[in-house]
């Protein structure tokens, strides 16, 4: 974090994502902005090198659903969980519910659990149970 006299950081936008661990790797952060996937402040960016700082808003469609984070601190390396964590403050909306069973999901049947292939032990049981009868 910044001291009252010192001026305010800015860092590039892919490292940011890079720093707070929204993403594996720089190279991957320079694809989702490309794509227009961000917005900074509500305003649409493809360009990677895009300076945030403290206060600044970021809006993204990461790993299927819009994930809102306001910077807190730009970040100087990429750290453990918990410091990365320390970078932003989430603010994403409620995650809707899902429901019961996607189309998909109900197009699958049904299967008890210890119902498929059978285990090495059980084919041998049964394969003693056949050689019994011959």
């Amino acid at each position: 974090m910044t001291g009252p006299g010192e001026p305010l950081r800015k860092e590039r936008l892919d490292r940011f994502l890079f720093f707070s661990r929204a993403v594996k790797s720089r190279t991957l952060a320079q694809k989702i902005i490309e794509t227009g996937a961000i917005r900074v402040n509500s305003e649409r960016t493809d360009r990677s090198d895009h300076k945030i700082g403290a206060g600044d808003v970021l809006t993204m469609s990461l790993h299927g659903r819009i994930v809102v984070w306001r910077v807190l601190d730009p970040g100087t390396r990429r750290g453990p969980a918990t410091e990365a964590q320390g970078l932003y403050e989430d603010m994403s909306p409620a995650q809707p519910p899902r429901q019961e069973r996607s189309a998909f999901e109900a197009a699958i049947a049904e299967r008890p659990s210890g119902a498929g292939r059978p285990t090495k032990k059980e084919r041998r049981e049964t394969d003693a149970l056949r050689n019994e009868d011959e």
